[in-house]
This record gives C-alpha cells, structure tokens and sequence, in this order.
C-alpha cells in the first residue's frame, strides 16, 4: 500500500486528499475500513459519511459504496474537507490547563462551569472557553473545528478532564473511558459515616421513574453501575470524606448510590432531599454552614490515562478547590 497527499484546492475547500494504492493484503476489505485504517486519524463512520458525500474516488471514478471490496492495485483516493467554524462562538473564559499538546487538553473544571452548551445553557460554557483558548490548534472533528469532549463533569463538580483536540486522540479516548482503562478518584464529602468504612455499591441506574430529570436506582431498566468508596475521615457519625472510584460511568453515579444508602453529598441540590438527622450532630455554625452549601461537595481529584497516540503514562491532580476546603476547615476547627 502506497499513500501520497495532494495539495488544497479551492472549491469545494479541500484540507488535503489522501491517495492510497491498495496492495494485495487489502483484497476483499471493506473500502471505508481500508481507508480509515489508512489515514489513521480518521474514524470509519466519518470515512463512510465522506463516501457518501462524493469525496472518494477509485481509479479517477467515483466511489459511492463504503462497502465495497478492495481491489488490489487500484488506487483510492479520499478528498477530506477543511474543517468549518463550529457553531459555539469562542468566549474568552478564564481556565486552568493542566496540560496541552496537539491531540489533547488535560484542565482543572471549576464548578459552576457547564461543559457544553444545550438549552439554557448556549453559551459561558466549556467549550466556548476551549474555542477561544485553542482557536485555530483545533484540526477538526467530523469536520468541525471544535474540541472533542470526551467526558463530562456536572456543572457544579469541580476537578480535572480530559477534551480531545484530533479524531484520533477523540476515539481512543473514548474507548479508554467505555472500557474504564483509566485511573479516576474523585473526593466526595458525605451526610453520615457509611457502613462499612471502605466497600462497594452495586446497583443499577435509570431515569427516576417520577421525575426524567433525576437519576435513581431502579428495579428494571437500569445499567449496571459500581461504586467503590473509602473513608478517609469521618467527624464522628455527623459527615465523613470519601475517596471514590467508578467502575462504570453513570449520570450522577457517585451522588445516586451515596444518596441510595442513605448518605447524600452535602449541598447536593437534586439528591438531598430533606435535613439529614446527622446534620443535629453538628454545632449550630458548623451544622449551617454545610446545610448552606452550594453545590455537591463532590471533586475529580485525580485523573489517569495513557496518551492517545504516544502510549506515554499522564497522571493529573487537582487539589480541592477553595470552597470544598473552606468547609473541611469549618468542620476541623469546630467540630472534631
């Protein structure tokens, strides 16, 4: 197998074309798998898509199935369009990068900010902030000039993501975080002391089913879902932080299965429903000033990941950000 690139042209924009001459090992393969496998940086669906437009060629002739079987030696050619703006406009919104090259961007989120923008959210969200902060380093992703997100936190939790910047960096990504080949703890300050100190919480998630807008545990229709959870301190039986990590990745995981077991986050503002009985435990100042908090107390405090395309180790961390680590100083100093 051969490959040459072509320069741009002007109409319709072209970023470049790919050429490909199939070798004798190729004979019978499906011709988006051939290609994508060829470009590497492209996914096969995105592949499939620009056959389909018209943008690939065998021999100078149109090819118009993606399933068509390779015939060796003939030579394909895939015309890959520049990337258009995306529609998010870019907004220059403060963030903290962790770490950056040309397939990633590792940041410290901090709560309050929506990830990506939806309805009542169009704009003042992650990736307006990343538009702006990356501009013109975004290649593009199935076209777009945007960042590739990857996973998402909620917008009142706070610590370290991962966004993709290439196709490639997206999918492998991707693939990382469904097959949980990651290391994430996430530190998560609790109503109560759960029992036992350490464990698992098992049970699957699915839509409450009185209210679409809440995550709950269910009998039926659910996903699978692991919690595995530490005690790292406890203030007596009133409150106690938690280290937490996920063998699944849920909606809202962390904060159905404490909330199930009784324990909600504090602060939680779907989860925790009524006054805890735990809270009585505290002193008056102390006990209103978790019962006024915010936001969950819930940070992604460590995120690890093998390099998308390096294979290289990355491990990031992020220290509890000013809010969570007024409280643990209202509890330490009033309420040990």
């Amino acid at each position: 197998m051969t490959r040459a690139l072509s320069a741009p042209t002007d109409s319709p924009p072209v970023a470049e074309t790919i050429t490909v001459t199939a070798g004798p090992e190729a004979a019978g393969e499906r011709a988006d798998r051939f290609l994508a496998a060829a470009i590497g940086s492209l996914s096969r669906s995105r592949v499939k898509a620009l056959i389909a437009a018209g943008a690939a060629t065998r021999d100078g002739a149109p090819l118009r199935d993606a399933s068509e079987a390779i015939r060796p030696g003939a030579t394909y050619a895939l015309a890959i369009p520049a990337a258009i703006p995306a529609l998010p406009v870019a907004q220059d919104i403060p963030l903290t990068i962790l770490f950056e090259d040309a397939e990633l961007i590792v940041l410290d989120k901090p709560a309050g900010l929506v990830v990506h923008p939806a309805p009542g959210n169009q704009d003042g969200t992650l990736v307006n902030a990343l538009l702006a902060h990356a501009g013109e380093d975004l290649p593009g992703i199935n076209g777009e000039k945007r960042p590739g997100i990857v996973h998402r936190l909620d917008k009142d939790t706070s610590g370290v993501m991962v966004v993709a910047k290439t196709e490639r960096a997206l999918r492998a990504l991707s693939e990382a975080f469904a097959t949980r080949d990651l290391d994430r703890e996430y530190i998560a300050l609790a109503w109560g002391l759960p029992q036992p100190p350490a464990g698992e919480i098992e049970a699957p998630i699915g839509r409450h089913p009185a209210d679409r807008k809440r995550m709950a545990v269910v009998a039926r229709g659910g996903k699978p879902a692991l919690t595995r959870y530490a005690t790292t301190r406890a203030w007596g039986a009133a409150c106690a932080l938690l280290r937490c990590r996920l063998a699944t990745g849920r909606t809202h995981q962390i904060r159905v299965h404490l909330a199930e077991r009784g324990h909600p986050l504090i602060g939680d503002p779907v989860y925790l429903r009524r006054t805890p009985a735990a809270a009585r435990l505290l002193p008056g100042p102390v006990r209103e000033g978790l019962l006024s908090f915010p936001r969950q107390a819930l940070h992604a405090a460590t995120l690890g990941f093998r390099h998308p395309v390096s294979g290289a180790a990355l491990r990031f961390e992020s220290p509890l950000p000013p809010d969570l680590a007024g409280l643990l100083q209202l509890l330490n100093g009033n309420a040990e």
